[in-house]
């Protein structure tokens, strides 16, 4: 009796999967596991809570020290340690200001930046690149409220750089490195200095950070943050480095990106660059092409005599 054709399919599907197939299933991905940091933090202090933008915030000013440069640093909660006292940052030829806003992301930061009143004009701002944005926004919303914050503290001061954010240990770190590309992306167009600090805090050194996995521990993370800081300032303010027109790449990119700036009151040192309006630079550049003419004019021997207005 003839068998059945459902019976030679399954003859011949029984002799393919007997045969030893020439491929290896792909590799498991490993699922990003959070780790729990094991260095002391201090326990955090109640601060007053700001009617802006509904977060604890804090404004610390040193007195003025006209043999010093000043430096003014905005930033979130890794600032705290350093504004409570804990931390104390590198004497030296810098004088340092900070602004902290603690679970601020960035538009939240420029809104506190907007409304700091200072008692002297800065002579660098130091933006402390926010990683709050990581579980609130996209990359795109981030790197918009990050290009509006850099606006803002470029309309405030002519010298701006970035401090990047500290790694966490309890977020997947290639979304961490893509909002850190994207900042790049943002200060490079702008000709702000971005200053990178990852490779600083080695992830398998869990004592850099305290137990909540987010912020550094007192006697380790933050004593790396805080030469970080102290070694940019120092950098960014340093003669050689200072362009001669006296103003910084950063706050040609921003001009007239924004009319607000940031509040301050009457310093005793101008600190920001003098601009010549459109229409002087026009007649600069015909007077100047005028000249050139006439010179060309004198050279050949021609007859015709040109006159600069």
């Amino acid at each position: 009796m003839p068998r059945a054709r459902g019976h030679r399919r399954a003859q011949a599907l029984r002799r393919r999967t007997a045969q030893p197939q020439d491929w290896s299933p792909a590799p498991a991905v490993p699922e990003f596991v959070a780790r729990r940091g094991t260095g002391f933090r201090h326990r955090v202090r109640r601060w007053p809570t700001s009617n802006l933008t509904g977060k604890p915030c804090k404004l610390v000013t040193p007195a003025w020290d006209g043999q010093k440069k000043m430096v003014f640093v905005v930033g979130a909660s890794h600032l705290r340690a350093i504004v409570d006292g804990y931390v104390a940052v590198p004497e030296g030829d810098l004088r340092f200001s900070f602004l902290s806003v603690p679970g601020a992301v960035g538009s939240q930061l420029r809104t506190e930046l907007l409304h700091a009143d200072l008692p002297w004009t800065p002579d660098a701002v130091c933006v402390c690149a926010p990683s709050n944005d990581l579980v609130s926004r996209t990359v795109d919303k981030a790197a918009l409220d990050f290009c509006a914050l850099l606006t803002t503290a470029c309309s405030s001061c002519p010298k701006v750089f970035v401090l990047d954010f500290p790694p966490r240990l309890n977020i997947e770190l290639g979304l961490q490195e893509l909002l850190r590309q994207e900042y790049r992306r943002v200060a490079a167009r702008m000709g702000v200095p971005y200053v990178p600090v990852a490779e600083h805090f080695p992830l398998h050194r869990l004592q850099l950070w305290c137990p909540d996995s987010v912020h550094l521990s007192d006697s380790d993370g933050m004593t790396v943050l805080v030469q970080l800081l102290w070694d940019a300032a120092s950098q960014q303010l340093a003669p050689s480095s200072a362009p001669a027109t006296g103003a910084s790449p950063g706050a040609t990119a921003c001009r007239g990106r924004s009319q607000a700036a940031l509040p301050v009151r009457p310093s005793a040192i101008p600190s920001n660059p003098v601009w010549f309006s459109g229409a002087m630079l026009d007649a600069m550049e015909k007077l100047a092409r005028c000249c050139q003419e006439a010179q060309r004019s004198k050279a050949a021997g021609a007859g015709n005599t040109v006159t600069c207005p």
